[in-house]
């Protein structure tokens, strides 16, 4: 290499140091695999009497990485309004509670538009 590409490349890595470190102390680092430095927490139900959803699911998602994105699968699931889901992002799973009966198709359309996708479908 020449020393003045190595120079150059020097001040690109400074350049890329000091950009990283004024966006953190803004707040606007990317942290999460999903782009945001904020958290997405899951909506609550209104309903959270289990004895209200006589149905159960497993429903397997792809596509999640990390809490933000249990947290999107959890919001769209339940924004049905009659269904109540906690996701377990180690097993890449939903386990969802409904008042009505569901099908796999429903979930998939639940999860359309978010980018993940259902993989596993069972009825417990």
């Amino acid at each position: 290499m020449t020393a003045k590409l190595i120079i150059i490349v020097g001040i690109l890595l400074i350049v890329y140091a000091v950009w990283g470190t004024v966006q953190k102390a803004r707040g606007k680092a990317r942290s999460s695999c999903c782009g945001s430095a904020e958290s997405v927490l899951p909506k609550p139900v209104a309903d959270t009497d289990e004895s209200h959803y006589p149905f159960r699911y497993f429903v397997s998602v792809d596509g999640m990485k990390c809490s933000n994105c249990a947290a999107n699968v959890e919001n769209a699931i339940n924004a049905a309004g009659d269904t109540w889901a906690h996701v377990n992002l180690a097993r890449h799973r939903a386990e969802v509670l409904a008042k009505s009966e569901k099908t796999e198709e429903d979930f998939t359309k639940a999860l359309k538009g978010t980018g993940y996708k259902v993989t596993g479908f069972e009825q417990a």
